[in-house]
């Protein structure tokens, strides 16, 4: 299995290259760069494999929901590169690849995932670790104000940017059920390749023209007032 995933729906930018388990990343927090570096990164990764497009099984891309540019960004490059190689694209939650990546980095099984949104709101989802190890959504995820989320009667931890923002506002919500918080979590291409090749596995794969974004809010552009 050869999966290619992007994800740059936040401050940072990375891809990875998934290849029969093991995945090689190329990370970087760079606000308002990512233009400039993800193709760069891109380019090595699958210089130092020696691969082509065209020899990768699929590609992954980070969905949604993050900044508006962003989430644009991943979006259209995988598109370019699926109609280029005829390639099928695996969308993946940001939310939940941030959850993944705590996953793999802790031994926690629920994940309180909350990506400040701007506007007052987070983007908020809760997910749990199954029997593989990936990251299952409980519930919907939603973009909320921190005081209205909804959540299931478990305990876990704050993962998350929305963590740093409204940690008073969410523990006061989630009270009893959080065991900590841990709001530097960014979302990251290895866990978008990870949760893409498990995807794939799951016949979740589609053609590249129904590789959409989602934004969770519907007025992307428009100021608080105007909502």
């Amino acid at each position: 299995m050869k999966l290619l995933a992007v994800e740059t729906s936040t401050e940072a930018c990375s891809a990875a290259l998934f290849i029969d388990g093991a995945v090689a990343e190329r990370f970087e927090v760079s606000p308002q760069k990512h233009t400039r570096l993800i193709l760069p990164m891109i380019d090595a990764l699958m210089a130092e494999a020696g691969l082509k497009p065209q020899q990768l099984d699929a590609l992954a891309f980070s969905r949604g929901p993050g900044s508006f540019t962003g989430v644009r960004i991943a979006t259209g490059i995988i598109q370019g590169i699926a109609f280029g190689a005829d390639l099928p694209v695996v969308p993946v939650s940001t939310l939940a690849a941030i959850a993944q990546d705590f996953f793999d980095s802790y031994d926690d099984n629920v994940s309180f995932t909350a990506m400040d949104a701007r506007m007052g709101e987070i983007f908020w989802g809760v997910y749990r670790r199954d029997e593989r190890g990936y990251a299952e959504l409980l519930g919907q995820e939603a973009v909320t104000p921190a005081d209205m989320i909804e959540f299931p009667e478990l305990a876990g931890v704050g993962v998350g940017s929305g963590w740093g923002v409204y940690q008073d506002i969410l523990m006061a919500r989630l009270t009893g059920l959080v065991e900590r918080c841990e709001p530097g979590l960014l979302p990251r291409a290895g866990a978008i390749a990870r949760l893409g090749a498990y995807g794939f596995e799951q016949g979740l794969a589609v053609d590249v023209e129904q590789a959409m974004p989602v934004y969770l809010r519907d007025k992307v552009a428009k100021k608080e007032s105007e909502r």
